[in-house]
């Protein structure tokens, strides 16, 4: 799929993989509606980044654990742009807590973890897919991770609730073909600001992974932008993890 033209959604789009892909988008001819939660300030900077390289951006506030805010957003864009012809579901927030504490594991991190990271790409998912199927077609690539293929990551309920993406992308696929193709794609080690006073246990990690590096947040952009590009793959997973689930 050509991507110059195209209007793009992308949740989280201020910060980390989420900007890194709006810029990416746009410097391919999109036209990208950035999402944020509560970073205005980043998104600003993301969209202004954009604008002064000569792309087309606009920022929009939801929060896409809420279907009200998500169908509001989406019915925001639409007047704006006419459309939503792609869609990346990038907004993603998570618990640190040691994964053998059970405890301390609470039902608001249950809810609070999966209300975003799975219920809203599905909320997303949904508000946008009549946009795609009118235009003849479109293509969603949902942002998970190695952490729902290992089952570790920074607390069980992250861990689980990417491998509840995983399984919402394949489920997608089937209830949106033929006309809207789904993937995944699942990171491992990304250098954003979950690393930030975390650098002693990245470099540590460098050495235990095969390739033995991290990958920048560009290098999820580019696979995501890709896997938008692509019309022959749907509901696949992508691990683009420097050989940590070798």
């Amino acid at each position: 799929m050509e991507l110059k033209n195209k209007v793009v959604l992308v949740t989280g789009g201020g910060t980390g993989i989420g900007r890194a892909t709006s810029q990416r988008l746009a410097s391919r001819g999109a036209i990208v509606a950035v999402n944020y939660s509560r970073s205005v300030a980043e998104a600003a900077e993301t969209v202004r980044a954009i604008t002064e390289a000569g792309g087309r951006a606009m920022a929009f506030q939801a929060d896409v654990s809420r279907k009200g805010d998500v169908d509001r957003m989406v019915d925001e864009i639409v007047r704006e742009f006419g459309t939503v012809d792609l869609l990346v579901n990038n907004a993603s927030i998570t618990r640190h807590i040691a994964m053998d504490d059970l405890e301390a594991v609470t039902e608001e991190a249950w809810e609070a973890l999966f209300g975003v990271n799975v219920v809203g790409m599905f909320h997303c998912a949904r508000a946008v897919a009549s946009y795609m199927r009118a235009s003849g077609g479109g293509a969603i690539v949902n942002v998970g991770s190695v952490a729902g293929l290992t089952g570790k990551g920074s607390s069980l309920p992250y861990a689980v609730s990417k491998s509840a993406v995983h399984g919402l992308t394949k489920s997608l696929a089937h209830a949106l073909a033929p006309t809207i193709r789904v993937n995944c794609v699942a990171p491992g080690a990304v250098t954003t600001r979950w690393w930030e006073g975390q650098e002693t246990r990245m470099h540590s990690l460098i050495t235990h992974l095969p390739l033995e590096r991290i990958s920048p947040p560009e290098e999820i952009a580019e696979m995501i932008c890709a896997l938008l590009e692509q019309p022959s793959i749907t509901g696949q997973i992508i691990t683009v993890d420097n050989g940590q689930t070798l």
